[in-house]
């Protein structure tokens, strides 16, 4: 038998999943088995945790029939325990390194109590840790095991089960299970260690307990289910009298219960306004119920709370309460009013705008920082014409780039008199990136977050650690993402991340990238109007070398040397280049290619590059993922890999997943491409697997699904073809017919499709 069960209940967390069975695996003690129980959980939690069962023969999976509660799989899980103790850890929480071999030693040095409480620190979204603030409770110092009775200050811990690891032969004689409930670890917390003969302490954080940014806690959910604390009080109450010691521990239990009522009554954002005062009767029937004989109420405001429950006068408590809300509301509004004194730049112009209705028709569009009409946003701005074409579109376009925005397209510069008007009264926001820290959400206001790749570099609250964040604010970060309500995804890689860098309370669309639509649906046609639009000449290999932006790389400068590439590559092969738009165009590119380099950079439609190009050459763009769609060759051209991953950070190793053949040197890349290997059979068993990960809700269908979802209101989505079934376009080579006149147009643009 293992020394440890960890039972793990997952519901809802795929972004934090990981982190936690990580924080396991990871242990310096291996003598454990962890049992993930998927309470039916909608999203990919199962899944993730069915890829780690695979690889660790350690994690046993258990899927249950049907959603059950935190309760429930709990209970579930410690059906299958085995080991000698069982510990309890959620699944957005983590294990500090060293913890399960910290706890094992003093589990020994202690005798092998019925129990052993451990510390916790609460972890922040900013960095922030704080430990237990009772933490001097688990003081060490004294008997090494001992009874409640001699330390009954062990009660006013937080009423947790994930702090303790429970002797598995004293919780099967004690029969106690998780009931069902918001508060189901009361009767648990206090039940084990009322009935517990030996309890030891270890004064260590062995725990880190996530504060989720975007909720998670249902605690701290305003519903009328927090009334179900009376239940749980009402089991406690059960189990002592069944304890022959119980009549003891009345008058301690009423005062935790007494305080517990009162901290769900005031606490903010727990009961509907309209239930406070059924709450507060409920709380002074238990009063008067169960109130010890000779119980002396505790000085201060807290005993005027007791003599008010004591008398049912919900009249005064309310006035107490509305006091101290009084309180709170004047420091809000001073730090508003602060606030808004420095927020010149909305000007009053955009004030008084804000004061007018929403139209309800009107979206405001924006992409790479508005500098162009492009990417996700441009794909559902097309697909918006198709099939909403009541809803108005306005692009916000920087000043020095209006002139390049399409015809037919209506734009408004940024930060102009028109910008802020349709700033105050569009209803829909679309973007890759983010608006103005400026722009205010007002009430009404949709924002779709469709980003512009799947993340292979950090992003987010994980860029903390690395040192090309040092003077991002990440504060501000959050405040904008908490004004997103839809956040786009192209696969559960990137599902994941989003919602675990970016926590706030939006809707993750799985929809695809609206921007592969084009690649997905493309035809041969549209191969060869691509390529006759770029000047490739029937027979040649184009190779696309699209590198990615380096924080520590303050000009584009490409890590081969282009012509000479060329040169070796021979007559019938061209190199398409395209730089980063962080950087200016090198325009002196193609001066030294000798005609087989062209500068692609400044062309408007990357989709257009990529179907003209038999494979693409980059480094750790996001481009791969999106060309993948194409189920064309990748090569990777990785020879600052070391810089790269410890400046940046990535989330997994391009090595070890390549989605092709991965070169480290200039050598390396033209043996790959001159003998074949670029193209070979392990070149595309690689990038098969890519493609199903990463390509996974591409199917041709994202921008429809967006704007059906979005604009329409419709809830649901089409289905998802799967990615077997998915035919990609013929590739150049497999083409070999002249290009007919009539489809000489390229790939659709926005502007033909607005």
């Amino acid at each position: 038998m293992p020394r440890f069960t960890i039972v793990v209940p997952v519901f809802k967390v795929q972004g934090y999943l990981a982190a936690c069975l990580d924080s396991v695996l990871t242990q310096d003690f291996d003598d454990y088995e962890v049992i993930g129980v998927d309470d039916c959980s909608p999203d990919a939690s199962g899944a993730i945790l069915d890829d780690y069962a695979r690889r660790d023969e350690r994690i046993t999976v258990l899927h249950l029939a049907q959603n059950v509660g935190l309760s429930g799989a709990r209970n579930a899980g410690l059906t299958q325990a085995r080991g000698d103790y069982v510990l309890l850890l959620d699944s957005d929480d983590t294990l500090t390194p060293g913890s399960l071999r910290a706890l094992a030693a003093r589990l020994d040095a202690t005798g092998s109590p019925d129990v052993l409480i451990y510390d916790y620190a609460r972890t922040y979204w900013d960095g922030k840790v704080l430990r237990n603030t009772l933490s001097g409770l688990l003081s060490e110092e004294g008997a090494d095991t001992f009874r409640l009775r001699e330390r009954p200050q062990l009660l006013n811990l937080l009423q947790i089960a994930w702090n303790k690891a429970y002797r598995r032969d004293f919780l099967e004689g004690l029969g106690l299970r998780f009931p069902p409930g918001y508060y189901e670890d009361t009767p648990w917390t206090y039940a084990t260690l009322l009935a517990a003969d030996s309890v030891s302490v270890l004064d260590r954080v062995c725990v880190h307990y996530r504060q989720r940014r975007e909720g998670g806690n249902i605690l701290r959910t305003v519903s009328r289910k927090h009334f179900d604390v009376f239940d749980q009080y009402a089991r406690v109450y059960d189990f002592l009298d069944a304890l022959p010691d119980g009549a003891h521990w009345r008058t301690a239990m009423f005062g935790r219960m007494i305080d517990h009522y009162l901290k769900v009554l005031e606490q903010p954002g727990r009961l509907p306004e309209d239930a406070r005062s059924e709450f507060f009767h409920r709380a002074a029937a238990d009063y008067r119920a169960r109130v010890p004989g000779g119980f002396t109420r505790p000085e201060g405001l807290r005993g005027y709370k007791y003599a008010l429950l004591e008398r049912d006068n919900f009249r005064l408590m309310a006035g107490v309460g509305n006091a101290a809300k009084g309180r709170r509301v004047a420091k809000t509004t001073a730090r508003q009013t602060i606030r808004k004194s420095k927020r010149t730049a909305m000007g009053l112009l955009y004030r008084s705008h804000r004061q007018a209705d929403l139209d309800p028709n009107l979206a405001l569009f924006s992409s790479y920082w508005s500098r162009s009409v492009s990417c996700n946003p441009a794909a559902i701005a097309a697909e918006t014409s198709r099939i909403a074409p009541h809803i108005r579109q306005v692009w916000a376009i920087r000043p020095d780039r209006m002139s390049q925005v399409p015809a037919g397209v209506q734009a408004v510069p940024v930060g102009s008199r028109e910008f802020w008007a349709m700033a105050a009264r569009a209803t829909y926001f679309v973007n890759n990136v983010n608006f103005a820290d400026a722009l205010v959400k007002r009430e009404g206001q949709i924002h779709v977050q469709t980003h512009h790749g799947t993340p292979l570099k950090k992003m987010g609250l994980d860029q903390r650690d690395y040192p090309v964040s040092t003077g991002m604010d990440f504060t501000k970060l959050m405040e904008r993402v908490d004004r997103w309500d839809y956040s786009l995804s192209s696969n559960g890689h990137s599902t994941r991340i989003w919602e675990r860098v970016y926590p706030s309370n939006y809707t993750t669309l799985e929809s695809g990238y609206p921007r592969n639509d084009v690649l997905v649906n493309a035809t041969a046609a549209d191969v060869r109007a691509a390529r006759t639009e770029l000047g490739l000449a029937e027979g040649t290999t184009a190779f696309l070398y699209m590198p990615t932006h380096r924080d520590y790389e303050r000009d584009f400068r490409p890590r081969v040397d282009l012509a000479r590439l060329a040169a070796r590559l021979g007559p019938d092969t061209t190199l398409l280049v395209r730089g980063h738009y962080f950087y200016d165009a090198p325009s002196e590119l193609a001066e030294r290619g000798g005609g087989r380099v062209i500068d692609v950079s400044a062309h408007p439609r990357v989709e257009t590059l990529y179907l003209a190009s038999d494979a693409l050459i980059t480094d750790y763009s996001s481009a791969m993922f999106d060309y993948a769609n194409l189920d064309r060759p990748i090569i990777v051209f990785a020879d600052d890999w070391e810089i790269y991953s410890a400046v940046r950070g990535t989330y997994f190793d391009l090595r070890v997943e390549p989605p092709g053949a991965v070169a480290f040197s200039e050598e390396e890349l033209v043996d790959i491409l001159l003998s074949g290997e670029w193209c070979d059979a392990e070149s595309a068993s690689e990038r098969a697997a890519f493609r199903r990960r990463f390509c996974e809700f591409d199917d041709g269908h994202a921008a429809e699904r967006v704007v059906r979802r979005v604009f329409l209101g419709e809830q649901r989505m089409r289905p998802i073809t799967p990615v077997a079934e998915r035919s990609p376009v013929p590739a150049p080579s497999a083409l070999s017919l002249p290009v007919p006149p009539s489809s000489a147009n390229g790939p659709r643009t926005h502007a033909q499709w607005a």
